[in-house]
């Protein structure tokens, strides 16, 4: 599938940073909308339908964690964050709200490819394994991959974003060892060293959701040391 396929919309006020990504995707062969407030960019989200976003936090109506918060109700497009914001915390934070990768200013040109062209075959993926009405179950736990939805003997559990993603992305590979790195990439993009633990602490929490005792792998085994593995029928 060649670049020209994909759309991607960049949400960024500052003219001479939104020029420079704009030459750079489209020289590329990506076709590029451009946004300069949160407001418009959440509006063109929905009217134009991009297969990417790559998003600016230091807009001048809202803050981009706001653009965050209101597409990630209804809408799982790959959003990229550019940010001059170092802080762990405030990387951590963006994820967690739901975008797929963090990328700290300045940056570069293959860079920001290498991240756009990751993004989107994450998003390849991801719809291919959750076709509209697709479910995937495994004894009494069903996620229904159109609706985002999880539940357990008929009962929905309430997961976060990024909860959600970790076991869609586990059963979509069932019965297979997934490594921490591969799903870390697949959740939050290349993220920084301490991503492992923050890993851990989602999946203790999915366990917990899922009314999994500690030492319970009724539905996910943890390779200790390696990653984890989502068990199929036949386990």
């Amino acid at each position: 599938m060649s670049n020209n396929k994909y759309k991607i919309l960049v949400v960024e006020d500052d003219h001479n940073i939104a020029s420079f990504i704009h030459t750079v995707l489209e020289t590329n062969g990506y076709q590029v909308l451009l946004a300069e407030r949160c407001r418009q960019g959440i509006l063109m989200v929905s009217s134009h339908m991009p297969d990417l976003v790559v998003l600016d936090l230091g807009l001048p109506d809202a803050d981009g964690e706001e653009f965050i918060r209101v597409v990630r109700v209804e809408n799982t497009v790959p959003i990229i964050v550019l940010s001059a914001r170092t802080q762990e915390q405030d990387k951590v934070y963006t994820l967690d709200l739901g975008a797929n990768d963090y990328i700290t200013k300045p940056f570069g040109t293959a860079e920001l490819l290498a991240r756009v062209r990751a993004a989107l075959r994450i998003s390849r993926h991801s719809i291919q394994a959750s076709a509209p009405g697709s479910t995937f179950q495994l004894d009494d736990l069903v996620i229904d991959y159109d609706r985002r939805q999880v539940s357990v003997s008929g009962e929905v559990i309430h997961m976060t974003q990024t909860e959600y993603n970790i076991l869609a992305f586990l059963s979509q590979h069932v019965g297979k060892v997934m490594t921490y790195s591969a799903i870390i990439r697949s959740i939050w993009g290349a993220m920084d060293t301490g991503s492992t633990k923050k890993l851990q602490v989602n999946m203790a929490n999915i366990r917990k959701k899922l009314g999994c005792a500690p030492g319970d792998n009724r539905y996910v085994v943890n390779e200790l040391g390696v990653g984890y593995r989502m068990l199929d029928t036949a386990d």
